[in-house]
């Protein structure tokens, strides 16, 4: 059976990144937002993925809805998640349930960094077929 340690390499409060992970950056109107992979595919997962997002400024991320849930933990900042037609502050430490086929962003808007784990399915559908969450994500896979 495969395991997989990413050992923290940043500086808690201050800076976050994990030796080993895959990063892709959005780069939305307000602000770019980083996505890196922790656990995945390539670490043997097959239940779960979790990735960490970063996102600076004023930026949010993209305004979605998918078939499966997200878990959410706030390492670190504030900001607020809008679920559905609602929105709730959030704070490091809060953790967020993101039911399936529901309306979802993470808006900072503090101008401090936000940064936040999110826990998704191993394997999800898209364009109509069941794909392994970061199936085509990344040039080397």
């Amino acid at each position: 059976m495969k395991t997989s340690v990413k050992k923290f390499l940043g500086k808690w409060g201050e800076e976050y990144s994990w030796d080993g992970p895959k990063t892709r950056r959005y780069n939305m109107e307000a602000g770019p937002v980083d996505e890196t992979w922790l656990i995945g595919k390539v670490d043997g997962a097959r239940n779960f993925a979790i990735r960490y997002y970063h996102v600076v400024g004023n930026a949010v991320t993209k305004l979605e809805e998918h078939h499966h849930d997200h878990g959410i933990v706030i390492l670190h900042g504030k900001g607020r998640v809008l679920i559905g037609d609602k929105e709730h502050p959030v704070e490091q430490g809060d953790v967020v349930y993101i039911p399936p086929d529901t309306l979802h962003q993470i808006k900072n808007g503090t101008g401090e960094p936000l940064g936040f784990l999110c826990v998704i399915p191993a394997k999800r559908e898209k364009q109509g077929k069941i794909v392994w969450s970061e199936e085509g994500l990344f040039t080397e896979e």
